[in-house]
């Protein structure tokens, strides 16, 4: 059988990104994973399209340096900016976040209402939405944006006990309880931590880890066309960032759930033009 020893590229636009990191190495673990988050420009979910797909761009460019074998966009706002630029400009599978997770919410929606919680950008691009509606006609889509959670989340704060969560929950989740969705998509990569806290202002509504279904789309592209890597193996881990490393160090636990498992380097993404 023909394996790949080349690594997986994974970016997001911040930290947050290494919730689908960790799903994809716990699905992957004989694979050479590299990471970059672009911490020092986060978030991107309230910049234009056209700034986002130049940042996207100098972060795929930046990755392909390491000869990858295929590339994660770990980021609801990348996804729905430019997923497609840069799966017509690279030679290599390019895989986004909406796909997956919309398909697993048509699958779990039993009164077909699903929302979608993302940032602005993605919203205004109705690119769920879009999606669903595609696969799925009947099922009715309930955008919200949430543009407060990503500064939360980098900053730590995602405990459904903290008083600015609780706030930010009931105001972002009122109109989302009121329409009886059973289904709700984590559209950006940052919100699995503030998991806990959403449940609890939508009890009894199933929650879908947008990047958690990609790392599962991922894995099943690797094993049909045969790039995965040897299970002899051992899987490495290399994490990159635009800002402060120390910080990276710091946090990165908290989206792992694990310690840190590999070396933390700064880059000048700004060379990548």
């Amino acid at each position: 059988m023909r394996v790949d020893k080349r690594a997986i590229g994974v970016f997001d636009s911040g930290i947050g990104g290494l919730t689908a990191m960790r799903e994809l190495a716990a699905f992957l673990p004989h694979e050479d994973i590299v990471y970059f988050g672009d911490t020092g420009r986060v978030h991107y979910g309230t910049r234009s399209r056209e700034t986002i797909v130049k940042y996207a761009r100098q972060d795929a460019r930046f990755l392909c340096s390491f000869d990858l074998k295929l590339l994660l966009i770990a980021c609801g706002t990348a996804s729905y900016a430019a997923l497609e630029t840069l799966q017509q400009e690279l030679p290599i599978p390019v895989f986004g976040v909406v796909e997956g997770a919309s398909r697993r919410a048509a699958e779990l929606t039993r009164v077909g209402r699903v929302a979608v919680l993302a940032t602005p950008a993605t919203i205004s691009g109705h690119v769920f939405g879009n999606f669903l509606n595609t696969i799925s006609p009947g099922i009715t889509v309930l955008e919200k944006a949430c543009p407060l959670f990503v500064p939360i989340v980098e900053n730590g704060r995602f405990q459904p006990e903290d008083p600015l969560v609780r706030i930010l929950t009931e105001e972002y989740l009122a109109p989302v309880r009121e329409a009886g969705v059973d289904t709700i998509i984590l559209g950006c990569t940052h919100y699995p931590l503030l998991a806990e806290a959403i449940s609890r202002c939508v009890p009894g509504a199933a929650l879908v880890n947008s990047g958690a279904e990609a790392a599962k789309t991922v894995a099943e592209s690797l094993r049909k066309t045969c790039l995965a890597a040897p299970e002899t193996h051992v899987g490495t881990r290399r994490y990159f960032v635009s800002d402060s490393v120390a910080q990276f160090r710091q946090n990165a636990g908290m989206y792992l759930r694990h310690p840190l498992d590999g070396s933390v380097e700064w880059v000048d993404i700004e060379k990548y033009e």
